[in-house]
């Protein structure tokens, strides 16, 4: 009889031991999840907007010369968040594996085209005659324009994009795997740079090969030399992001608790 009440009391306990890594692991992928999307999204539609980055910090353009050409280091606006994409990337690849960046990557995929059919269909709304020209003492003489200029990207710019962030983050997940099959736990550092350095090394050039070789004509030249500045910003984000990596990974751990961050990170290497 002691025994049966032991064995009960012993699975009960298991159990309860399998709802709390459920739980959190299921709380954490959420979090990860939600942000990879919320920062995927919005560098989408902020990317519209091209920054003087010299002139932002209040210096003089330094003109650097990747092909020959002195470049002024303009970007679009979302590079503000897509080092944020490539951190999230390489921590959900750490505990859920390939499985969970694949997932997430096609569901922000969908959504992003899911958004951009929902603005096609609101730019071609007609307009409200008073709304047209509310904002004139602002300086925007034409709402419906504005509008447009602000969220009508063209669509070589959307497939180029798109495609650039499914095939950078497949890659990404991939590399990440594959060195981490070799380094194990240790070496955060090691796989999440090198990941990003040859996932970036193609979504910088596809998505300006596509976007503006395809969509807007321009010369090999100039998408080698804009694409080789913004892929050395990148890989140099990547590289001053690496603290806050393994502070992220800090925190997550002791939240999971070591025990269940090793098994997520454990089974994380066995999902394809």
């Amino acid at each position: 009889m002691l025994d049966e009440q032991l064995q009960e009391h012993n699975k009960a306990n298991e159990i309860d031991e399998k709802r709390v890594t459920e739980f959190k692991s299921n709380r954490l992928f959420f979090l990860l999840g939600g942000f990879f999307l919320a920062n995927a999204l919005i560098a989408e539609f902020i990317g519209v907007k091209i920054f003087s980055l010299e002139h932002s910090l209040g210096l003089e353009a330094w003109g650097i010369n990747p092909m020959g050409e002195g470049v002024p280091l303009q970007f679009t606006a979302g590079v503000l968040l897509w080092p944020v994409v490539f951190i999230m990337t390489d921590i959900i690849n750490e505990y859920f594996g390939v499985s969970g960046v694949r997932f997430l990557s096609f569901l922000a995929a969908s959504l992003i085209s899911y958004a951009f059919a929902m603005i096609f269909a609101a730019i071609h709304l007609v307009p409200a005659d008073w709304w047209v020209t509310s904002y004139q003492e602002q300086g925007i003489d034409d709402m419906q324009n504005a509008f447009m200029g602000v969220f009508g990207q063209g669509m070589w710019i959307i497939v180029g994009s798109l495609v650039a962030f499914l095939v950078g983050q497949l890659v990404d997940a991939l590399v990440f795997r594959k060195i981490k099959q070799y380094t194990g736990n240790t070496r955060i550092w090691l796989r999440a740079t090198a990941s990003t350095m040859v996932s970036q090394l193609i979504d910088s050039f596809v998505v300006l090969y596509i976007a503006f070789g395809l969509g807007a004509g321009w010369e090999m030249k100039l998408i080698l030399t804009v694409a080789t500045i913004n892929y050395i910003y990148k890989v140099a984000v990547a590289i001053l992001f690496i603290p806050l990596l393994y502070l992220i990974h800090t925190l997550i751990d002791k939240y999971l608790g070591q025990e269940i961050a090793d098994t997520l990170k454990k089974l994380a290497l066995q999902k394809n």
